[in-house]
């Protein structure tokens, strides 16, 4: 058997398991449980694991490379992955292009929350300025972020989570959009070794955003902070895809008129 054949049934086999396991419907119910047990009780690890190890430091090569781009990297994947699955499925441009409209969705509300969290840090801090032993001196006068940091002094307020809010939405919005390719392999639609390898690269990326979220909640900000970045992201991918997605003047739900509506009908949660 040739190398080529061993990749393709390696790929067929992997992709065949990894839609069986995101397709599972406990998984689906329970995995945003999951998500904030990582972010509550993964501060608890920082006390077993090695402070000095690679994913301590900020400046490691996941975090420069992947988590500060989170969304891009999602968006690029999934979205290749929504193309292919919708388009083959319907061979509809405009259907195809209702279903990449959530990840519009997806990065107006990485936009929105990215001014937003800088809103909340310039309206709740305060200017300091360094003094010897450590301590901060607070300077009044400096009444912004902007005027506070240009003058050399440090600006600190209430610092939502901006990583950890992204990693929880990526995690969510992944699971949710690849959880139909068991359903459009149920349906015999036709799933070459390319799509299949789209598929296994978001589970791939899904698998690693999970870790990095676990290693910036042991290892980077404040426990509230991260709590609360946690708890809005959560609460994004809730408003849309348990909510409005549902409606009828949305971009749908993931697989929404993708499938035959008889067959379909039998695998709604």
């Amino acid at each position: 058997m040739s190398p080529l054949c061993i990749l393709r049934a390696l790929v067929i086999f992997w992709s065949d398991q990894c839609s069986r396991m995101l397709a599972n419907s406990c998984l689906r119910r329970v995995y945003h449980l999951w998500v904030a047990a990582l972010v509550f009780f993964g501060p608890l690890l920082q006390y077993y694991v090695n402070p000095r190890t690679i994913f301590a430091n900020h400046r490691n090569f996941f975090n420069v490379k992947f988590v500060q781009s989170a969304w891009g990297w999602t968006c690029l994947l999934l979205g290749g992955f929504i193309l292919l699955t919708a388009y083959i499925s319907t061979g509809s441009i405009l259907s195809t292009l209702r279903h990449l409209s959530r990840l519009v969705v997806g990065g107006v509300v990485w936009v929105g929350s990215s001014h937003l969290f800088l809103l909340v840090e310039d309206v709740t801090g305060s200017c300091f300025q360094p003094v010897p032993e450590g301590r901060l001196l607070l300077l009044p006068d400096l009444a912004d972020k902007c005027s506070c940091e240009g003058q050399g002094f440090r600006w600190r307020g209430y610092d939502v989570s901006g990583h950890t809010f992204m990693l929880t939405y990526c995690c969510l919005t992944i699971a949710e959009e690849v959880a139909v390719f068991r359903r459009f392999l149920e349906r015999g639609k036709p799933a070459g070794v390319p799509l299949r390898m789209v598929f296994l690269l978001n589970a791939t990326l899904l698998a690693l955003w999970n870790f990095m979220l676990l290693c910036t909640v042991v290892y980077f900000h404040e426990y509230s902070h991260k709590v609360v970045g946690a708890a809005l992201g959560t609460l994004c991918w809730h408003l849309t895809y348990r909510w409005w997605y549902r409606s009828r003047w949305s971009p749908g739900r993931p697989g929404h008129g993708l499938f035959h509506k008889s067959l379909d009908a039998q695998k709604i949660d």
